[in-house]
């Protein structure tokens, strides 16, 4: 079965949440945030909004168990759910005028995504250009000849970490062009780099142990200290990602022993910008000058996670790394201004497919969220588990968490949205809420491995495989991961 264009599934998505938004009943919680200017709570509901003294009576009042230093330390700073408020609304149902729109409104908002995406295809335009990945492929496959295998394990490790620790996410998106190469000189095929690469970043992100936009907000909405459950969190890690390093492996000693055994099309992979230059036979010496070019390449990759990891950058500091690196390669490279330029854009262009696909799935939760369906599902979610046996409680709230993942797939966004909401019902069948906060890590990560509206689709178009490719190589794994997942939660539940 051949599955439509990554654009196309998200259109029949975004078609179907439409549908939803007539079909689910209107509702919302109300929220609370804190104003840093004027030292107070914000209460908003649909209808009026007023504010509290920020003070741990106020978060008392309204049974929310968070200590007030995590909103004023800036720990929680997005909007968090305040439970029992849910309330049905007016119908407030998408119409085909909302469904045309969503996309265009999807773009704008992920604007910052999709910016970083197009001047990394820029860059990689310049670098095509310049020969540097000709010339650093036909070196490192020399070098790595008989050791591939540690190509795959250091970069799923390494990724992991880096997911499991701070995050690493999207970032992730600017990886492709520089590792797909190196898998594919090493023997390998573009599925091996993609299962490194994304698989790296979402089990880590999925095994999160202090990760602050899963673990640490997760925890501090549920009212406890992140180092709860901290021990389990690196147990499930390493168990999770020795199997899913020892799945890679598997799969790309069958691929390298026989290429037909590869689910990619090879016909897709020669046609990567990327791949164009770095897949050639014909060997380019590797000089002093390639050799700075490669250097200031990887060094923006060093610098962009040092970045994100030690000085709270973002997507613009990120993007303006990307794009002075771009610069100074130009310059080493002595390319004329019109070659430039013409590089730049040609290579930017080669990504646009991939900008459109990050827009498009960020429409898909634009609808939701105008439609107000969104805390109904999490309000029905609630209900649903009430009276049920812990052990059963917590394995079905895991399945939960996969489903409004597809909804919610972000994991930050998914914290402060259903912790408020789902942590209290911990204490009504007397299990500690970092088991809770597990469950929404486990849940939500591994469902975002194979979620269309998350980032697998766009680092499929990065690659050029397609999602029923990608689901018949990773849904083995999910099962295996699932079970995993279902024992440890249960363990933890008595």
């Amino acid at each position: 079965m051949k599955f439509p264009a990554a654009q196309s599934i998200l259109l029949i998505i975004a078609a179907l949440v439409t549908i939803l938004t007539w079909l689910i009943p209107a509702g919302s919680y109300n929220s609370l945030s804190y104003n840093t200017s004027s030292d107070q709570f914000s209460i908003q509901s649909q209808d009026s909004s007023y504010n509290l003294s920020a003070s741990q009576a106020s978060l008392e009042q309204l049974n929310i168990k968070i200590p007030l230093e995590k909103f004023t330390s800036g720990a929680i700073y997005k909007p968090i759910s305040i439970p029992n408020t849910y309330q049905e609304l007016a119908p407030r149902p998408q119409g085909v005028i909302d469904f045309l729109s969503a996309p265009i409104k999807g773009i704008i908002e992920a604007a910052d995504i999709i910016f970083l995406v197009l001047i990394i295809g820029g860059m990689i335009g310049i670098m095509n250009v310049t020969g540097a990945f000709n010339a650093g492929m036909s070196w490192l496959s020399k070098a790595l000849k008989g050791r591939e295998f540690l190509l795959i394990i250091f970069t799923t490790l390494l990724i992991s970490l880096g997911g499991s620790t701070f995050g690493l996410a999207e970032e992730t998106l600017a990886f492709y062009p520089i590792l797909i190469p190196i898998f594919i000189a090493a023997g390998y095929d573009s599925m091996v780099g993609l299962a490194s690469i994304f698989l790296g970043s979402a089990i880590g992100v999925m095994c999160s142990t202090v990760n602050p936009f899963a673990t640490i907000i997760a925890s501090d909405a549920a009212g406890i200290s992140w180092t709860s459950g901290l021990e389990g969190r690196m147990i499930i890690y390493v168990i999770c990602m020795a199997v899913t390093i020892i799945y890679i492996l598997i799969y790309a000693k069958k691929v390298k022993k026989n290429p037909a055994k590869s689910l990619v099309d090879a016909e897709g992979t020669k046609s990567l910008s990327y791949i164009n230059e770095a897949g050639k036979e014909n060997e380019i010496p590797l000089t002093l000058r390639l050799r700075a070019i490669l250097l200031i390449f990887t060094a923006c990759f060093v610098i962009m996670i040092m970045g994100v990891s030690q000085w709270d950058w973002w997507f613009v500091e990120m993007t303006t790394v990307f794009f002075a690196g771009s610069i100074v390669i130009g310059f080493i490279a002595k390319m004329k201004e019109s070659a430039f330029i013409n590089s730049f854009i040609q290579g930017a262009g080669d990504l646009l497919g991939v900008a459109f696909i990050i827009g498009l799935a960020r429409g898909i939760t634009i609808l939701m969220n105008d439609g107000l369906i969104s805390d109904s599902i999490l309000f029905y979610a609630s209900e649903f588990t009430t009276g049920m046996n812990k052990g059963v409680f917590v394995n079905v709230l895991f399945f939960i968490y996969q489903g409004l993942t597809f909804f919610i797939p972000s994991s930050s966004g998914m914290a402060v949205l259903t912790m408020p909401i789902l942590s209290p019902l911990a204490d009504n069948v007397n299990i500690g809420r970092e088991v809770i906060v597990n469950a929404y890590q486990l849940g939500n990560g591994l469902f975002n491995s194979i979620s269309p509206t998350g980032l697998v689709l766009a680092s499929l178009g990065l690659v050029k495989i397609g999602y029923e490719k990608y689901l018949k190589f990773m849904l083995p794994l999910y099962a295996i991961l699932a079970l995993i997942g279902m024992v440890f939660l249960t363990i933890l539940s008595y």
